[in-house]
């Protein structure tokens, strides 16, 4: 059974979230959900070069990203944010925080299989988890976003 709470002359019910962040998590739900097929791309690239012998961990990891990075454009410029900026308006922004992440999941992968010794599909599992905070947030706040339009 829910409580009423009082807030600030108002009624609301304890143990509900407000509804603006309820839409953001479910927001936030709907990117990471889509967001794993991107992820499914990178996966299957970090794993075929280092299981073929092709590259190892840091670098199967790079390539693997650069290709989940353009999976993941289509899919949050059309489904998660729909978008209508220009392709090279969002493209432009959307690879600059992508790059920022290719940075940071190539210095993740590094301390955590050099340096930790952590076991590379491992690592990658811990690094993709910190990484969709930073891109989510990036892209929300900075590619996608549109400009409010004045109220006539």
């Amino acid at each position: 059974m829910e409580s009423l709470v009082q807030q600030g002359g108002g009624e609301r019910r304890a143990g509900r979230l407000p509804a603006a962040l309820l839409a953001r998590l479910r927001h936030i739900l709907l990117f990471a959900a889509l967001g794993a097929l991107g992820t499914l791309a990178h996966y299957a690239v970090l794993i075929g070069l280092v299981q073929g012998g092709v590259a190892g961990p840091v670098a199967g990891s790079t390539a693997g990203f650069l290709v989940g990075a353009l999976v993941n454009y289509q899919l949050n410029r059309r489904i998660v944010f729909r978008s209508h900026k220009p392709h090279p308006e969002a493209l432009a922004k959307f690879f600059v925080i992508a790059g920022i992440g290719l940075v940071l999941n190539a210095l993740l992968m590094a301390l955590a299989t050099a340096t930790l010794g952590a076991p590379y599909l491992l690592a990658q599992i811990v690094v993709t988890g910190l990484l969709v905070l930073w891109h989510y947030g990036g892209n929300a706040l900075w590619t996608f976003r549109e400009a409010r339009r004045p109220v006539s």
